[in-house]
């Protein structure tokens, strides 16, 4: 069964992170969610990467806040793609997650997105345009999304008067 698997760093990055799970459910994509940190479960996060990708994971999002290393960990594991959400909370506000996932070494690719909630809702959109390239009904959920939010802006955009 192909799926995405997305793994946060701890409880408190789930209400962030059910954004990219609600957008894939709406898309109908499998998906799987656990918590496991780089740092405090290190062991548990590899054999879990190893493990979901023998179940089927087709891309990983990995989402941690602070300069907790999540996405890192997860592309030292697996050569699928793995897309990282820095969570903010910390002192630095995020700053510290997006330079440890976006400054990733030569031959370790972690697509890094938005700190927090917009990471996580294009998360789950990146991960679909990926599984899109091998599946053509996904491919068309996809246009058919793009569509209906520029029609939407359309609308949007007929109900603003201008005055000059």
């Amino acid at each position: 069964m192909k799926f995405v698997s997305i793994i946060m760093g701890s409880k408190s990055d789930y209400e962030i992170v059910n954004e990219a799970a609600k957008l894939l459910s709406k898309f109908g994509v499998k998906y799987e969610l656990i918590i496991s940190s780089a740092h405090r479960s290190p062991e548990r996060t590899s054999e879990y990467v190893k493990s979901a990708e023998k179940k089927g994971a087709q891309v990983f999002i990995a989402a941690a806040g602070m300069a907790a290393h999540l996405a890192g960990a997860v592309a030292a594991n697996t050569t699928k793609p793995v897309i990282g959400i820095p969570m903010g909370g910390s002192a630095l506000n995020g700053v510290d997650a997006l330079y440890s996932t976006v400054q990733m070494p030569s031959g370790m690719p972690v697509a890094t997105l938005a700190i927090g909630k917009a990471g996580a809702i294009n998360s789950a959109y990146l991960a679909m345009q990926i599984l899109a390239l091998n599946d053509s009904d996904l491919a068309q959920k996809l246009k058919d999304d793009r569509e209906a939010k520029k029609e939407a802006l359309k609308s949007d955009s007929a109900e603003v008067e201008v005055i000059l």
